[in-house]
């Protein structure tokens, strides 16, 4: 069966890839782009979820609470046995905890660092590229829509997935268990009480829009962090080693296997991921009013927020935070989500100036390599540890 949300080739991202900001991107691609035919695979992922956890939701949350499962989930991950818990969560916790034979633990970090060593630069990317691009999909905006999303405020995903990423990528922290996993663990959760949720209203399209979060949208999901990451970085004048690009692609395959999906469906390298984003891209509908109230409720969140205190400033990030957009996102994407346009696109080029000339003197030795990494992780938690406590949610250690 093919759902109507699976539309080649999609007006939108087609001009992001021929004319638009992608152009650049599909110049690093090895051979060519898949043909409709070999896309066409792909369709049985829109209806796959993760069964696992939305057992576990069924069998332990919604028949024990929340409060008794969290602390499950605590005493597992201590390696504590636990006698009448139910053996869906037994088998979860036992699957993220155990090591895959394919992990390399150097590569891991390496990533990690990379993501460190980005600084304010990666949270601009983040932002501004991969959350606000993701929104022009409207198929995928869907499950966002039934859990409420407009009506809670575009602060909250924002929070969350900010926190999500700056926690994973500390030092050694993903394999930790009571930071990464345990990070790991809570979103995976997170997306299946959502999926059950979504499921048990009744009014979800499957042949319509697939699964709710299902496996081919969360294996897109996951290259907005790797391939989509990377491409921002650069168009900000960073440099990233080759070392640093491999790491990338295997510590976002370790965090999508840990989040449900099965590592087989992750890219290793730059090219495979510049496919495999557009052979999902290309098959996306038109944007529609979801894409629009969306992009609007996340570029509006600085002047709706808390953060920065006071209202010439929160005005003064709007402006600067739209600038990121058509920088990032191209005219096309940004007059179809209605953004407005706005003088303050011409910054991200100058502040590209400025890295791009930074990129050497720090890849010149492991000293200043180093120092770079402590440099700018400093400077990433310092910027959301002031956001998240104008959220009331706890700061972020490192420890």
């Amino acid at each position: 069966m093919i759902p109507m949300r699976f539309y080649y080739p999609s007006p939108g991202f087609s001009i992001y890839w021929e004319s638009g900001n992608g152009k650049e991107l599909a110049k690093r691609l090895i051979g060519t782009f898949p043909e409709k035919e070999e896309i066409e695979q792909f369709i049985p992922r829109l209806f796959e979820t993760d069964s696992l956890a939305d057992q576990v939701i069924r069998e332990v949350y919604q028949k024990h609470g929340f409060k008794q499962a969290d602390q499950w989930i605590n005493q597992l991950l201590d390696g504590e046995k636990i006698a009448d818990v139910p053996d869906s969560l037994n088998q979860l916790v036992a699957e993220i905890t155990m090591k895959p034979a394919w992990l390399n633990e150097e590569l891991l970090e390496q990533g990690a660092m990379l993501c460190r060593r980005t600084g304010s630069i990666g949270l601009m990317v983040l932002r501004n590229y991969c959350l606000m691009g993701g929104y022009e999909s409207s198929a995928i905006n869907k499950p966002l829509v039934f859990t409420g999303a407009l009506k809670k405020g575009a602060a909250k995903r924002l929070t969350e997935t900010t926190e999500f990423w700056v926690r994973i990528i500390g030092e050694n922290a993903i394999a930790n268990p009571h930071i990464g996993l345990k990070e790991c663990l809570k979103i995976r959760l997170m997306h299946a009480y959502a999926r059950v949720s979504i499921l048990e209203e009744g009014k979800w399209r499957e042949a319509d829009w697939g699964a709710p979060l299902n496996q081919w949208d969360m294996m897109a999901t996951n290259l907005g962090f790797s391939i989509i990451f990377l491409d921002g970085i650069r168009k900000l004048g960073m440099q990233a080693t080759e070392q640093e690009i491999q790491g990338l692609f295997h510590f976002w395959k370790y965090v999508g296997s840990l989040l449900g999906t099965p590592a087989s469906y992750f890219p290793e390298t730059e090219s495979e991921a510049i496919r495999a984003i557009y052979a999902w891209t290309i098959t996306q509908a038109p944007a529609d009013d979801d894409t629009i109230s969306l992009a609007l409720a996340l570029s509006l969140e600085p002047i709706d927020g808390p953060f920065p205190s006071k209202k010439w400033q929160r005005k003064l990030v709007y402006k600067t935070h739209l600038g990121y957009n058509w920088f990032f996102l191209g005219e096309a994407s940004c007059k179809t989500m209605q953004l407005p346009k706005t003088s303050w696109r011409i910054y991200p080029s100058i502040q590209r100036f400025f890295v791009s000339l930074s990129q050497p003197v720090v890849l010149r030795s492991k000293n200043s390599y180093n120092r770079s990494i402590r440099r700018n992780r400093k400077t990433q938690k310092k910027i959301v540890n002031a956001y998240l406590e104008s959220h009331n949610r706890k700061s972020i250690t490192d420890k």
